[in-house]
């Protein structure tokens, strides 16, 4: 009994430090990981993967012009007089039917010189030509200008069919470049103002995020909203979704991307984990800090007391 007595006491075991979990490569921003993964990334893997989204969006959108509106309005122009002029903010026309050039679901056209509207009765566009002003028509309401001053046009099938043949492909171009050239913008805008408020987010929920990887995860964190947008409009143009879904999920995508904001810097390792040896987050979740010195191999052993 007195040896077991005098046996030191044995020396509580070191609690194990928890083993970071490496994000996976940066290559698919669908994911919640998918979208953490480019924070710790080179920019360049951030940019490749908003050159292949902002492809992708041009390629959806020509398509939609393509096979929807461009096709519409090459009919709508074979239907026109072979003379006739806007000129001196007057429409001057042969053309005296008031039924509609072509309707169609996407897009419809209607010369009427009486001046009657004809609302939104047909297509999800509509645009009139007046006498003396055009309107542009949708669910919400319709539009009305009058003809500019300056404009001294020809409004006959020969010459439009001859001005669209030579500027159609000019527009396919310049849609494509400000579709590319305005989803780069708006990202890095957003982006920019978006990366304070993530690193902030990111330090309270003891997350290791610089405010460079807050621009770079902020970033990733918008390209799904643009993909989801691209394949709504493939699927209007291809009547799958009507109108109002379209515009629904149009709207949808701009709190899509708050919520890949607010569950992408949760899938990255806690600061101490990113950082074995320093002291964790004052906001934490409660964990000990840890000590940057080595440790003491006498810790642990009971010093003895002087004054027992």
């Amino acid at each position: 009994m007195a040896r077991d007595a005098e046996q030191p006491p044995v020396a509580p075991t070191p609690k194990a430090q928890p083993i970071a979990r490496p994000l996976p490569a940066a290559w698919q921003p669908l994911t919640w990981r998918g979208v953490a993964a480019f924070a710790g990334a080179r920019l360049n893997r951030l940019l490749l993967a908003q050159t292949a989204v902002a492809i992708l969006a041009v390629t959806a959108t020509l398509w939609f012009l393509n096979t929807g509106w461009f096709p519409i309005i090459r009919k709508a122009i074979q239907q026109l007089p072979d003379t006739g002029a806007i000129e001196n903010q007057r429409l001057i026309s042969p053309h005296s039917s008031r039924e509609p050039l072509i309707e169609h679901r996407l897009l419809t056209f209607v010369v009427d010189q009486h001046g009657a509207w004809h609302g939104n009765s047909g297509g999800d566009l509509r645009i009139e030509f007046h006498r003396e002003q055009f309107a542009v028509c949708s669910a919400l309401g319709c539009y009305a200008q009058a003809y500019p001053k300056a404009w001294s046009v020809p409004f006959n099938q020969p010459d439009l069919q001859s001005h669209w043949g030579a500027w159609e492909t000019m527009i396919y171009l310049w849609v494509g470049l400000a579709v590319f050239l305005g989803l780069f913008i708006s990202w890095w805008f957003l982006a920019t103002v978006y990366s304070p408020f993530v690193r902030l987010y990111a330090f309270f929920k003891d997350r290791d995020l610089s405010l460079a990887a807050s621009w770079k995860l902020a970033g990733a964190a918008l390209l799904p909203c643009a993909l989801l947008v691209s394949v709504a409009l493939v699927l209007y143009s291809a009547g799958i979704l009507r109108l109002f879904h379209f515009l629904a999920i149009w709207l949808l995508h701009f709190p899509l991307g708050w919520v890949y904001l607010w569950m992408s810097p949760l899938r990255l390792p806690a600061a101490g984990d990113a950082l074995p040896g320093a002291r964790q987050n004052p906001f934490g979740d409660g964990e000990q800090e840890q000590e940057t010195a080595p440790a003491n191999p006498f810790v642990g052993e009971q010093t003895p007391d002087n004054h027992g």
